[in-house]
């Protein structure tokens, strides 16, 4: 299913696990890593997509995940000519995406790259946010940078548990013994 302009419907998800870090996928048999995506079926709406693409490719169902944002428009790139089969040429130009950021709620080993008997991915790992920028293939870097960035202002806020913080924080309990609070304390 191809729009008018020559791209097919699909969409990106970017899977985030509880350190704020995205879920990284070696396409199988090959040395190329990606976020999670799959095309729209006809009828489909996008989360529909994101929801069935979740559990195709790593084995994930709704109730493992919790949306945290999607993009508000299509973004799109086009693929090079020699990654298009011949009966394709010249009417498919590429991918429009709807992006999703997405909050693991489970443990990683709810992970299953199995989950279909067509695997995606042979390989996964844990990236800090903006590191697949740096390694995804050279015609899809556009569109991931737009979509990271939009996405990036939804991304939950992490809680400092730096030791030097709790050394050198004081909290009103800390002070129940000061002399301004209990008179009768010795100074």
């Amino acid at each position: 299913m191809l729009d008018r302009d020559g791209f097919r419907p699909n969409v990106g998800i970017i899977l985030l696990n509880q350190k704020n870090q995205v879920f990284w996928g070696k396409r199988i048999r090959t040395h190329s890593w990606q976020f999670p995506q799959g095309g729209i079926d006809r009828g489909e709406t996008p989360e529909q997509a994101m929801y069935r693409e979740l559990q195709e490719e790593v084995g994930l169902s709704a109730e493992h995940v919790s949306i945290v944002a999607r993009t508000r428009d299509w973004l799109r790139y086009e693929v090079p000519d020699r990654y298009i089969c011949k009966d394709a040429r010249g009417h498919y130009k590429g991918q429009k995406q709807i992006w999703f950021l997405l909050q693991l709620v489970v443990p990683d080993h709810a992970l299953n790259l199995r989950a279909s008997t067509h695997p995606e991915f042979d390989a996964w790992r844990w990236n800090d946010y903006w590191v697949p920028l740096d390694s995804v293939v050279e015609f899809k870097r556009g569109v991931y940078e737009l979509a990271l960035t939009e996405l990036s202002r939804y991304l939950p806020r992490q809680e400092l548990r730096s030791r030097f913080l709790r050394q050198g924080v004081r909290h009103p309990a800390d002070d129940l013994e000061s002399p301004l609070q209990n008179p009768s304390a010795p100074s």
